[in-house]
């Protein structure tokens, strides 16, 4: 959701620690550009699917999913619409989260002006340190859009490294063994 934008594309990577290894799928890559509807003249919605496969042995450096949305301006130049990022969650399952999206501010009227009337907006060089806390307090920003994310998780061999990510409420009578269900005559 980007209130009085439209014609909009998202650019997506990950962020994680030095134990994580990606063993399968893409780290980063570019959505196409989508437009609003009549239907649903308040949401944009890009549906392209994000496959990726992590390995560690140490939690620490838990990934995270950095994304970047550009579109027009008033020239006709691609400018970033938000920066924003979420850790990919820790339990399996089906989750939805909601990254709120900003984008840098120039720190003076004159600066804001010429950035305008140049099209050259301020931007991250490298959108990852939005994922990173180092740097961040001195960053001017303001909030701009929403993305929601549906993510679909599948952890392995977390129990056998000493980890319990099943949450209380997984305790669900349909995944008993399916001999269990079965009367015997």
């Amino acid at each position: 959701q980007f209130p009085g934008f439209d014609d909009l594309y998202c650019k997506f990577c990950f962020v994680y620690g030095q134990d994580w290894v990606p063993t399968a799928g893409l780290e980063e890559g570019i959505s196409q550009i989508t437009s609003k509807s009549d239907v649903a003249p308040t949401t944009l919605v890009w549906n392209f699917p994000i496959d990726i496969t992590f390995k560690s042995t140490n939690p620490s450096g838990w990934p995270q999913i950095v994304v970047s949305v550009y579109g027009p301006d008033f020239f006709g130049n691609d400018v970033v619409r938000g920066y924003g990022a979420v850790h990919v969650p820790f339990t399996p399952g089906r989750h939805t989260r909601t990254i709120a999206m900003f984008v840098p501010e120039s720190t003076s009227r004159l600066q804001k002006f010429t950035s305008w009337f140049t099209g050259r907006r301020p931007e991250f060089t490298d959108p990852k340190v939005v994922a990173q806390g180092e740097g961040r307090e001195v960053t001017r920003v303001r909030s701009q859009g929403f993305v929601t994310i549906s993510f679909n998780v599948v952890t392995k061999d977390m129990k056998k490294l000493g980890y319990d990510v099943s949450p209380s409420d997984m305790q669900n009578p349909s995944l008993v063994p399916v001999m269990e269900g079965i009367p015997k005559y």
